[in-house]
């Protein structure tokens, strides 16, 4: 993944030449459904995958499988939507739009354009919180597992403090955070794919094997039941919880236009990216499902928040491979996701403040030829720094890998995965306010909004009542 001028992800296809040109002046695009669908599966399948166990327990047999459904039928469908908005006017010759931003103000306006960036920025920043968080407990549950082997089966002579470990991930990314930009890191980006294969495939194999052992498939229809382990409230909280969970990991909207910046024509680009929207949302919704379904049968209501972090799958080294996994994966998501927040606020304060040595003086070596090959910007040291800084520091004090995933998931689904495709789609195709098809856009939007709003105000409550937890309030 590299980044654009803006500062947003920007993908390549591989092996593209620069000549011909594009209609656009580019490097000609050579990208085809098969590496669109590759880019799509590699963005969805993440960290999300590790909490669809619980978030079924939260459901239960019935509405676990139907909601996954359901939130795979509407993220294929606005992305659907958001495809037809690549180019603006005519969907074969029009303005090619390079990012979703770039698409939001071509349809919708500056103001929403504007509006689309803060979201996204806001959506960025959680997700570096979510994978500090996640980095943490993964590496609290190889050292935890490995304590348990060496003191013979005795858990209470073990430590399961998370802060250590979110530390030391936090300083790892203080250096790579220095890099001035993501094309310089594109190894980590491949690395970072690899392993959330890795991991996804562990964890599903971990569970189909619990299931086979045991020969038991636990749960039941109506998921985790009130009584002394929770009361109605609760369960209700962790039902909204479980809806954001699952958003989360379904979201990969802010990617999508750049992913398809990467696919050639003729066909269309949009035929294209509907045929690979198609394939990739049917593959990961079959993966999650499995996931889902075999993690939930194998521990039932005591699915864990995190899959790796349970304590009843075996081997145990193997479950350690698939945390090493996890963290490997997100120490370059966590850069993925970071370094376009560092690209965009390092370009507002060059424009504010074009005069500023402390903004724009770089301090490095050159080649023979003259180009700086490394350099050291003090704003940039300073900027980026605070910004892991505070990252890490929320992560300690809010250590809640589910309550954070679902508040994620709430934060994104409904502006970034529905509002904004149904918005452009409507003012592109200039559909007729209070059309029959207007008005069924408009419902969809707003039930996709009052599941966002349930989802946020869930995982809102379970982190207040964590942190209550956790100072024995």
């Amino acid at each position: 993944m590299m980044i654009a001028e803006n500062g947003y992800p920007r993908l390549h296809a591989l092996n593209i030449s620069k000549d011909p040109l594009d209609d656009d002046g580019r490097p000609k695009r050579t990208g085809t459904m098969w590496t669109a669908s590759a880019h799509i599966i590699t963005a969805v399948i993440g960290s999300g995958v590790l909490s669809l166990a619980w978030a079924m327990a939260q459901l239960g047999w019935i509405a676990g499988p139907v909601v996954m459904i359901l939130f795979s039928f509407v993220t294929y469908y606005t992305s659907t939507l958001l495809a037809s908005c690549y180019r603006t006017g005519d969907p074969v010759t029009g303005k090619r739009n390079y990012t979703y931003m770039d698409a939001v103000k071509s349809s919708l306006g500056t103001l929403q354009g504007k509006l689309c960036g803060y979201v996204q920025q806001i959506n960025l920043f959680g997700a570096a919180v979510g994978y500090t968080i996640t980095t943490g407990v993964s590496m609290m549950a190889i050292s935890h597992t490995n304590c348990i082997h060496r003191s013979g089966g005795s858990a209470a002579a073990c430590s399961t403090d998370a802060t250590p470990f979110i530390i030391a991930f936090g300083i790892i990314e203080l250096v790579l955070s220095q890099i001035k930009g993501f094309g310089q890191l594109w190894w980590l980006s491949t690395v970072a794919a690899t392993m959330s294969f890795t991991y996804s495939i562990i964890g599903l194999g971990l569970e189909i094997a619990k299931v086979a052992a045991t020969r038991k498939v636990r749960g039941n229809l109506t998921g985790i039941r009130i009584g002394a382990a929770i009361t109605p409230i609760q369960k209700v909280r962790r039902v909204f919880q479980a809806l954001g969970n699952i958003a989360f990991a379904y979201s990969y909207s802010i990617i999508l236009i750049e992913i398809q910046d990467t696919i050639k024509s003729p066909p269309s680009e949009v035929e294209t990216m509907k045929v690979a929207n198609r394939f990739s949302v049917a593959v990961t919704t079959l993966f999650y499902m499995l996931c889902a379904c075999f993690g939930y049968a194998a521990f039932g209501d005591s699915s864990p928040g995190n899959l790796l972090t349970a304590t009843g799958l075996n081997p145990y080294w193997l479950l350690d491979v698939a945390n090493v996994a996890v963290v490997l994966h997100l120490v370059g998501a966590y850069q993925v996701f970071s370094q376009p927040i560092f690209a965009f606020v390092e370009d507002q304060a060059a424009r504010r403040f074009p005069d500023s040595r402390f903004v724009n003086k770089e301090i490095g070596d050159k080649d023979t030829a003259g180009n700086r090959y490394y350099g050291l910007n003090m704003f940039r040291l300073v900027w980026r720094t605070g910004f892991v800084v505070v990252s890490t520091t929320i992560s300690i004090l809010v250590p809640f890998f589910n309550d954070i995933v679902g508040l994620l998931g709430a934060i994104g689904f409904w502006p970034l995965t529905v509002y904004f495709p149904i918005e452009m789609y409507i003012a592109g195709r200039k559909i007729v306010r209070w059309s029959g098809k207007w008005v069924l856009l408009k419902l969809l939007s707003m039930g996709c909004l009052m599941i966002t709003v349930a989802a946020a105000a869930g995982s809102i409550a379970g982190i207040v009542d964590d942190l209550k937890a956790s100072k024995g309030l």
